[in-house]
């Protein structure tokens, strides 16, 4: 079942140093949209967790946008997978790092039936590949990671000071 969640509150991220254009009254902020189109359209995604001794580790993935939230899925014995288990907080990336989308979030283990047949029907036309649902089961969990907050920025010349832009999440 997909929830509707209504559109992020946007404001300017704290970026003290690096010329960050005012947004009073929402001037310059980047629509929502543009970050869902980057988090829908990029082929690789990069995935950061905490390991329980508290190392950093991020690990390239691929994944879908679907139902509000980053779906991807994993080995159930994957460094990424036990480090969710034991702390569901993490960061997901696409790749671009020029049109740069950081959504910090909380991982879900996915074992509703139809969610994950929604996440193989979008999963193989993107990536051109086979995937079956029972082979998702078998292989390990599906995670989404809906977001709390998400940071974009156009680093195309000209456009960095003025489109940084935070969406926060209720």
């Amino acid at each position: 079942m997909t929830t509707r969640r209504a559109t992020p509150k946007s404001s300017r991220p704290y970026m003290p140093g690096y010329g960050i254009l005012d947004a009073s009254g929402g001037r310059g902020l980047l629509p929502w949209e543009w970050a869902v189109e980057r988090l829908t359209r990029s082929r690789n995604y990069w995935v950061a967790t905490t390991c329980p001794d508290g190392r950093p580790h991020c690990v390239p993935v691929w994944g879908i946008w679907l139902d509000e939230a980053f779906y991807f899925s994993s080995g159930a014995r994957s460094r990424k997978a036990r480090n969710l288990a034991a702390n569901p907080n993490c960061v997901v990336c696409p790749e671009d790092g020029i049109q740069a989308v950081s959504l910090e979030g909380v991982a879900e283990r996915i074992t509703d039936a139809a969610a994950i047949r929604r996440f193989v029907e979008a999963y193989n036309p993107k990536y051109q590949w086979d995937l079956k649902v029972e082979t998702v089961l078998d292989m390990g969990p599906i995670f989404a990671v809906r977001p709390r907050k998400v940071i974009g920025v156009d680093a195309t010349p000209g456009e960095f000071q003025g489109s940084a832009t935070r969406w926060i999440f209720d």
